[in-house]
């Protein structure tokens, strides 16, 4: 069975910056290599979008709109563990922020194996 836990979350001012990790785990990850993985954010009484996702290589990235420039994806295969670094928060950055498997479909990403964690709690507020 396929495991996310995303941590790294927290409370930070805006103009500050956090940096989100997410370990995989299950024996489907056992190539773990082989998966795009990305990020998604639910904001208060809004749904879930797309921020982020990497190449299961790390060579290629993907930025919603919104954060490009200020937050970057990256990937260390050795330890199953994908991150995002956030800088130059916002208050419109606040949300619970989750890490998946990815696929594009249409231009569309989407949770590729509808495997979820508990997400990561990530509040910009001065």
């Amino acid at each position: 069975q396929v495991q996310l836990v995303e941590s790294g979350g927290g409370l930070v001012q805006p103009g500050g910056s956090l940096r989100l990790s997410c370990a995989a785990s299950g024996h489907t990850f056992s190539s773990y290599a082989m998966y795009a993985m990305g990020w998604f954010r639910q904001a208060p009484e809004k749904e879930r979008e797309f921020v982020s996702a990497i190449s299961w290589s790390g060579s290629t990235t993907y930025y919603v709109d919104s954060v490009k420039g200020r937050f970057t994806i990256s990937r260390d295969n050795a330890k199953n563990t994908v991150y995002l670094q956030m800088n130059s928060l916002k208050p419109e950055d606040t949300a619970v922020y989750y890490c998946a498997t990815v696929k594009v479909i249409d231009n569309r990403w989407y949770n590729s194996l509808d495997v979820w964690g508990q997400g990561t709690l990530v509040t910009v507020s001065s």
